[in-house]
């Protein structure tokens, strides 16, 4: 019997079998009290995921579905300040180019965000920031809190995705003063993919465009959200919505300080892996960036090419990912989000270690050992 493999990506994760077996169900009224409850527990769990006291919706799209209607809703014909240092922030970018009047305040990949550019944006009159808290293409993770702080000095809203970061890492949306927060359901929730989830705040809903999308209109949902039964404006992907209630009742029962606390310890666990073996990681850090919390960038060392690496680790069951657009054959990345703990980090690590020694890199060290003492 074939197994399925092991995902250790930044998205998609592995789903418990409580989350998968909840699609599995015959389909159920989206008009009825019955999926109104679902969605309410949905959004209850949510809320304490995201650390906010704000509307919250669910979307039947994907995390990127929630960029654009952060955008779309808020940010239509406005001067837009966004902040890229990596392929999601470049993507929030050219969502706000289609938009409002977008201006790209870029760092090279996985290097520090240039706040006092961002600054001078606001002196000059934007209206809205967009921000990547964890920015996986490059595994770094951004000072969500001191942009939130620039937005609020010059009364400009706070988009910022935290599609890498809500329910696997410290996310304070209310006291970080995000206006619009966006998770996606197939990364840390560790859900399937295919639903997005966006926070709105007073503030936020007092800039509402004119002229939002139709689908993507938050307006809708809002009008619809306070039914009763709950309700979503348009048909949504019940089984999506039914697993997301499992993995949301999932992390209630972890707790979120356990689960955040749990996904730290991964972290630590990689780093600690790349050091022994006396890799790189890739970010360049300053004092207000820190690694990603759930996904780790390794740098490849000389002569170890991308392509054999992965298939290396695949052979094994394992799938991680590589680098992306001119990263390609750079970095690799091991995502540390969802379900996973420990018998998956050291599994995947094994198995990394294998790869670089079978392909002739001389490890330094023991990264598996050493990432056990973390972990044990």
């Amino acid at each position: 019997m074939e197994k399925e493999p092991l995902l250790m990506l930044p998205g998609p994760v592995p789903m418990p079998e409580r989350v998968r077996y909840a699609m599995m169900r015959q389909a159920i009224n989206h008009r009825s009290a019955e999926f109104g409850a679902v969605y309410a527990d949905c959004v209850r769990v949510l809320k304490t995921v995201f650390g906010t006291n704000n509307d919250l919706f669910v979307i039947s799209g994907s995390g990127t579905a929630g960029m654009e209607a952060a955008v779309a809703n808020f940010g239509r014909d406005k001067e837009i300040a966004c902040l890229v240092n990596g392929k999601f922030g470049e993507r929030l970018f050219k969502i706000s180019q289609r938009y409002g009047k977008a201006h790209e305040i870029g760092s090279p990949w996985g290097t520090p965000l240039d706040l006092a550019a961002l600054e001078t944006q606001l002196e000059a009159g934007a209206g809205i920031v967009t921000l990547v808290h964890n920015e996986t293409s490059a595994g770094i993770k951004n000072p969500a809190q001191e942009v939130g702080r620039l937005a609020r000095k010059y009364d400009a809203l706070f988009v910022m995705d935290g599609i890498t970061s809500i329910g696997g890492d410290l996310v304070e949306a209310d006291k970080w003063d995000v206006d619009v927060a966006i998770v996606g359901s197939q990364k840390c929730l560790a859900a399937p993919a295919g639903l997005a989830a966006i926070s709105v705040s007073p503030r936020a809903w007092d800039r509402l465009v004119k002229n939002p999308p139709y689908y993507l209109d938050l307006a809708a949902y809002r009008k619809s959200a306070a039914g009763k039964p709950m309700e979503t404006p348009y048909t949504p992907a019940v089984p999506l919505f039914l697993a997301l209630q499992e993995a949301c009742l999932i992390v209630e029962e972890e707790g979120i300080a356990n689960r955040i606390a749990r996904h730290q310890k991964m972290a630590r666990a990689m780093r600690a892996a790349a050091n022994a073996w006396g890799l790189s990681l890739f970010p360049h850090l300053d004092a207000k960036h820190e690694y990603s919390t759930t996904v780790t960038a390794f740098s490849y060392p000389e002569g170890i090419k991308d392509d054999e690496m992965r298939a290396a680790v695949k052979k094994l069951g394992i799938i991680i990912a590589g680098g992306q657009d001119h990263l390609k054959g750079k970095i690799f990345r091991i995502g540390s989000m969802g379900a996973v703990s420990a018998p998956e980090i050291l599994a995947t690590l094994a198995a990394t270690q294998y790869a670089l020694k079978k392909l002739g890199y001389a490890v330094k060290g023991d990264g598996v050992q050493a990432a056990a003492e973390v972990l044990g």
